[in-house]
């Protein structure tokens, strides 16, 4: 069975990619290309900038009335764009489509310091929540990372946020690092935790198709090293009062609302090279995609961006649990039908073999994870293909 969709009960995001990095990193898959010369030009910079706006009004359609909840600023290294761009930016995209009051906007930030201007000036431009990656503060693991900080230069990036008055900042870190020891992962999580930050994205290092580790495949800790890290670092967070309430996000604030809405099968509009979106219309749910290659992005005409894909009902099951049970909380039931249209009678028989096996809560309002459930969790989605 299905019910009409209502975007407007849907909030809507923004996610901006910036693409460039000083390096890329031997491990990085994501769409992020070497700066050109070295450098962000300010005709480069410009020129993407314009290329976003344009970018931005084809999908102002989308919003079907709506404001945007929250942007999240990735990339790349977004903070190779200057404070007076994104001041600049902020302006075009208010002027096409409202911002919520209070809206989280957040900007991924490297620690070395000559990629960005003054923290402080990122924040008088609307920039609220910062997300530092970080990754480790071991010289060794930087080196193998491909990083161009240092730890001293990770430690001060994260006082130098604080110092600006930015009252909400993450901190990337991976574990699982070639060679990593477990006292090495700890130390890691005790550096974050000590020098203020307010939330922790902690994940385990993945060897990608299309890196160079795939290619050259570093030595990497024992299963039991990973366990080990895994068991005692989620002590560590709960000591010293952070909440898990997702998979790899620990926080002492409020969480994330972007990558809240995301988990919650929420839509986001998306701009920028390789961005990736999703958006409900009264006919259904689509997902998009942009050109990846910022040259081919900047020479194609704004609407040749849109590569819309609708997902089929036989899809969403999957697509919205993959999402939601990444929550360590899970969501309210009614949420399954206003996000996908469908009828969660449908999946009366899968929800209630998954509850006699105890890997979701038995629970009739929420959809959620039983501990065992997350362990196992890739065994619970198959459930849902």
């Amino acid at each position: 069975m299905t019910v009409l969709l209502d975007p407007s009960e849907i909030p809507l995001s923004l996610y901006i990619h910036m693409p460039w990095c000083v390096r890329k990193c031997p491990y990085c898959d994501f769409n992020s290309h070497a700066v050109p010369n070295g450098a962000l030009s300010l005709e480069l910079e410009q020129q993407y900038l314009h290329a976003l706006v344009a970018d931005f009004q084809t999908q102002v359609e989308f919003a079907q009335g709506r404001k945007i909840h929250s942007v999240f600023i990735g990339g790349g290294t977004p903070s190779l764009i200057s404070a007076q761009g994104y001041q600049w930016l902020f302006t075009q995209l208010r002027s096409l489509l409202e911002f919520e009051q209070g809206c989280e906007i957040t900007l991924e930030a490297n620690p070395g310091t000559v990629e960005h201007d003054p923290f402080a000036d990122y924040l008088g431009v609307g920039i609220n929540r910062l997300s530092i990656g970080v990754q480790s503060f071991n010289q060794e693991h930087l080196q193998r990372l491909g990083r161009i900080h240092s730890p001293d230069n990770a430690i001060e990036a994260i006082h130098l946020a604080k110092q600006a008055d930015f009252e909400r900042v993450n901190v990337d870190l991976m574990h699982g690092l070639p060679e990593q020891t477990l006292e090495q992962a700890l130390f890691d999580l005790k550096l974050a935790v000590e020098n203020g930050a307010t939330h922790i994205s902690w994940y385990q290092l993945t060897i990608e198709p299309n890196t160079v580790f795939f290619r050259t495949q570093p030595v990497l800790p024992h299963d039991e090293t990973l366990e080990q890290i895994q068991l005692q670092g989620e002590q560590y967070l709960k000591a010293q009062g952070f909440i898990n309430y997702e998979v790899s996000a620990w926080r002492k604030e409020r969480p994330s609302a972007h990558n809240l809405n995301y988990w919650q099968f929420g839509d986001y509009l998306a701009i920028g090279a390789g961005a990736h979106g999703k958006v409900t219309q009264s006919d259904g749910i689509y997902r998009f995609q942009k050109t990846r290659l910022p040259k081919d992005y900047l020479a194609k005409i704004p609407a040749d961006h849109l590569q819309m894909k609708k997902i089929e009902a036989d899809e969403l099951p999957f697509e919205f649990m993959m999402n939601v049970l990444r929550l360590n909380d899970g969501v309210a039931t009614q949420l399954y039908e206003q996000r996908t249209g469908l009828s969660l009678a449908d999946l009366e028989l899968i929800l209630n073999k998954l509850r006699q096996k105890k890997l979701l809560i038995n629970d009739a309002e929420r959809i959620a994870c039983t501990e065992q459930g997350h362990v196992f969790l890739n065994s619970v989605l198959e459930a849902f293909l």
